[in-house]
């Protein structure tokens, strides 16, 4: 009798497919600062203890059409409006600038490909309902 073991899949990684690595390689781990965790020729890894977001050069016509697009993906930032002045300085091009919402602070920057990703810094103050 065969034995009925339960695999429970876990999250791992979001993926950014970019045109040049070594362009996206410099953007998030030098300009956004985010932790390079592993590289190779899959491309790189950001993140290590929590979900990662895996950069891959995008070799295949169906990673070569999600170049340059939203990716959906929300990076949540303690003290944003000072990160974003960083930002600014280090040449990340902003497609939204950081803006004051009733859930917090929203801003939006592309990477050298233009894949688009959101800043969020969480409110201090209550939704009003």
């Amino acid at each position: 009798m065969a034995s009925s073991v339960t695999i429970a899949p876990s999250f791992y990684s979001v993926a950014i497919f970019v045109n040049d690595i070594a362009k996206a390689i410099d953007f998030y781990g030098t300009r956004l600062g985010l932790p390079i965790t592993k590289q190779g020729s899959f491309g790189a890894e950001i993140f290590e203890d929590s979900t990662r977001i895996g950069i891959h050069p995008a070799v295949h016509p169906d990673a070569k059409a999600l170049v340059g697009r939203h990716t959906g993906i929300t990076l949540r930032v303690p003290g944003l409006l000072h990160y974003c002045g960083q930002l600014h300085d280090r040449g990340v091009r902003f497609v939204t600038e950081p803006t004051q919402q009733s859930w917090g602070v929203m801003a939006m920057i592309a990477d050298p490909d233009g894949n688009m990703l959101a800043l969020w810094e969480e409110s201090s103050e209550p939704d009003p309902q």
